[in-house]
């Protein structure tokens, strides 16, 4: 808990792990870094920039462990340096709204994105396309179940990065339901279940056959690994990222060919876009984040296009598919790189 100058407390988490940037003044008797994914994580991040700042830091008394919570409670009288003074205020209101809601049931917490959804599928619906495109497959509605379940298990207001991505692959979203879903990941990993009701309608090439799809999907298993060696656990990852799509629908060409929504004819594209910009400043208005990060170049494209104005720091890192050459030489050490240059705290 942090015990602000302003007379206002709130809740912050710090992660203890061996390093030699510790600040002793802050932590007289432990050796470790801070890692927060609360509000104070820009200027929590760099331990170093304390003194710089100009913050005045307290006495520090640990608590006990919190059932889930990976640190320690830790208190601190806290002063924002005055020329940040503003952006403090508007990240504190922006964390006592998302903590308002963490001990809120699911389906309350679920209640904003079936209506965004509800909305979206229905702008969806109306839209129409023409040759090349020959199937349309949207998992939003098939694989709405384990949508959801993905949602109420890792969705939380607050989460500093928005991983967003392009468009379901044939054999991720299009089979699970979850963006870069590849199934074994889905199963094994992030444990998610659902009942997928399979389209009427599939490409004899392109079956969806749910979590029991043998097929694996090289960018989401890329994507997923790099999640589960860094951080262990799903619970660990979603406290600082979480992952969407920009476009919930799968497009085939009549060869069975994926097409991906930047290549569908201007005048069937621009509908949807205008569909999708939407969804995603609503998606963005609920989950809060700080940071939107393109999972590629027309992810971040249509987050500037679409969240000029939200205040949230948009960036891109490298898309994880087998058609990227970059991806290929080492994806992790890349993205990683790229994180670190936005400043995301990871």
């Amino acid at each position: 808990q942090v015990h602000s100058k302003d007379g206002v407390d709130f809740a912050i988490f710090f992660t203890l792990r061996e390093s030699r940037r510790t600040p002793e003044p802050a932590l007289p008797r432990a050796r470790g870094s801070l890692a927060t994914a609360s509000p104070l994580a820009p200027w929590l991040w760099s331990p170093p920039t304390f003194a710089t700042l100009g913050f005045t830091i307290g006495p520090v008394a640990f608590s006990d462990r919190r059932p889930g919570c990976s640190g320690a409670a830790c208190y601190l009288d806290f002063k924002p340096p005055a020329k940040q003074a503003g952006r403090f205020l508007a990240e504190k209101e922006r964390f006592k709204q998302s903590t308002a809601l963490a001990n809120a049931p699911a389906d309350a917490l679920l209640m904003p994105y079936r209506k965004i959804n509800s909305n979206f599928l229905k702008h969806l619906n109306a839209l129409t396309f023409s040759a090349p495109v020959a199937w349309v497959y949207n998992p939003l509605e098939y694989a709405r179940s384990p949508y959801e379940h993905y949602l109420q298990t890792y969705a939380r207001q607050g989460v500093p990065a928005l991983l967003l991505g392009m468009n379901p692959g044939p054999w991720g979203m299009a089979q699970t339901g979850v963006p870069f879903g590849e199934v074994e990941a889905v199963n094994t990993w992030l444990k998610i279940k659902g009942t997928i009701t399979p389209p009427a309608r599939c490409h004899p090439k392109r079956p969806v056959q749910g979590l029991a799809c043998t097929r694996r999907e090289v960018s989401g298993q890329r994507l997923w690994s790099w999640a589960r060696d860094r951080y262990g656990t799903p619970r660990d990852f979603f406290k600082h990222f979480f992952v969407t799509n920009y476009c919930p629908l799968l497009f085939l060409e009549e060869s069975g060919r994926n097409r991906t929504p930047n290549q569908i004819p201007m005048a069937q594209r621009r509908p949807l876009l205008e569909a999708c910009d939407r969804a995603l400043q609503q998606t963005v208005t609920w989950l809060k984040p700080r940071f939107i990060i393109g999972v590629g170049q027309f992810a971040e494209q249509r987050a500037h296009a679409a969240l000029a104005a939200s205040g949230c720091i948009i960036g891109r890192i490298s898309h994880p598919s087998p058609a990227n050459p970059r991806a290929n030489r080492g994806w992790v050490g890349v993205v990683e790189n790229e994180l670190r240059q936005m400043k995301v705290p990871f």
